[in-house]
């Protein structure tokens, strides 16, 4: 085939389904796992810091290199295989031992993962687990007795799970030394993937149920300051019926209520989106476990019901709110706009009025200066025909006195036409008239 006719990502997209394989394990084996999430702004955060921080441990136990680009890494680091890989808000470290310690769950397990280089890590420890995997008895009812000193009895979960072919048990609590402890008896004869598949969805269970929870402290820091913001909004929409009280002003008011929300979606939308992604990849961990009864043994599927679903839902009912509000104050600013426009139409409405009275007295006002001024410019007249027509009656033996009582009625008349028929040419041609 010829390279060239293929897309430049076919063999990355391909070699992604394979990037990342599930662990072998056979039974009895122990894992020790860690998750570790920068506290703020985790997918932004400088991912070279991780890959050095894998380097180190690498490089303590003599293992292969890592490559600074690779998202994953497996390589053997003496009795242990660990696998490691990037996610986008966390990182994971699972260390896989053949055998069990002597005492069950004993901390010693997780030497490789020592104290000091923990606290180096770029990030905080969302999660710690270990899983022990042993052989099924040849008698499950011995399990109880067994795990008994292991869980507290309250929060126990225990399941057959993958077609009665392991059981799992978990109180989901931490233990005196940080761990989160799962036991898993397989029966004989089980494949080395298959449990290693296992045990992966069970710390990925863990890991991703921890990461959705974060969105439970945001939601109630959430709610409290939606309730402030509440009761200030349901103030300023009661003021609203009160008509002595500008729209102007009340729409001044709602203005910091909505920036407050609109910054609160901002800085939260993240995180809700994040919790809704991982709570579901816990439901769909938990469904390819195929859990059944294991006796009288809650359920997982039952444990999240009671203990983590509520989390869940608050974190739902928040961002839901927060929603609401948002489109409230929106409704109430669109109200509040529609009302200022009314209220400036009717002001505009006032002042044409205004304006219309002050066309008409400057059109009087203009009629009465018209009528003064054909009085004024017809005495000037007047007086200007009589001297020049003095000389002419005083030899033709006429009064002056009735010279000017003749000129005064057709001077007038004169002007009068004159200033007609200006006004006349002007209305005419306004646009020769600026």
């Amino acid at each position: 085939m010829n390279p060239g006719a293929d897309h430049p990502m076919r063999y990355d997209l391909v070699n992604e389904l394979h990037a990342r394989p599930s662990p072998r394990l056979a039974a009895p084996a122990t894992t020790v796992f860690l998750a570790f999430k920068e506290p703020g702004d985790a997918a932004n955060r400088d991912r070279s810091l991780d890959h050095a921080h894998l380097a180190e441990i690498v490089a303590r136990h003599g293992g292969p290199r890592p490559d600074p680009s690779d998202s994953h890494y497996q390589g053997r680091l003496g009795r242990h295989d660990l696998k490691w890989e990037s996610h986008t808000e966390f990182v994971t470290y699972m260390a896989m031992t053949p055998g069990l310690p002597i005492r069950p769950f004993d901390p010693s397990a997780a030497a490789i993962f020592s104290d000091s280089w923990q606290d180096a890590a770029p990030g905080r420890r969302i999660a710690a687990v270990m899983v022990q995997v042993d052989v099924l008895p040849d008698d499950p009812a011995e399990i109880p007795s067994r795990i008994g000193p292991w869980f507290a009895a309250d929060s126990l979960a225990m399941v057959w799970v993958l077609e009665e072919s392991a059981v799992i048990a978990s109180d989901f609590r931490i233990d005196p030394d940080g761990w989160m402890r799962f036991a898993v008896f397989v029966r004989p004869g089980v494949g080395e993937s298959r449990i290693g598949r296992l045990v992966h969805r069970l710390v990925e269970l863990e890991t991703y149920r921890a990461v959705s929870m974060l969105g439970l402290g945001r939601a109630r820091s959430l709610s409290a300051r939606l309730n402030e913001l509440q009761a200030r909004l349901t103030a300023l929409v009661d003021s609203m019926a009160d008509d002595a009280r500008p729209a102007e002003e009340v729409l001044h008011d709602l203005l910091p209520i909505a920036t407050e929300l609109e910054a609160q979606a901002a800085q939260h939308s993240f995180r809700f989106g994040a919790t809704h992604a991982y709570q579901a990849i816990v439901s769909d961990r938990i469904d390819m476990l195929r859990e059944t009864r294991f006796m009288q043994a809650q359920m997982l599927t039952e444990f999240m019901r009671r203990r983590y679903l509520p989390a869940m839902r608050t974190t739902s009912s928040a961002e839901a709110r927060l929603a609401e509000m948002m489109a409230r104050a929106t409704r109430t600013g669109e109200l509040l706009r529609t009302r200022v426009e009314v209220e400036r139409r009717a002001q505009n409405q006032k002042v044409l009025e205004r304006m219309d009275r002050r066309a008409d007295l400057q059109l009087r006002l203009q009629h009465t200066v018209e009528g003064l001024s054909v009085v004024a410019i017809s005495y000037y007249a007047v007086g200007l025909l009589s001297y020049a027509l003095a000389p002419a009656a005083a030899a033709a033996g006429i009064d002056k006195t009735f010279v000017v009582a003749a000129l005064t009625p057709l001077t007038i008349l004169a002007v009068w036409w004159s200033m007609r028929q200006v006004r006349r040419r002007l209305h005419h041609n306004p646009a020769e008239h600026p």
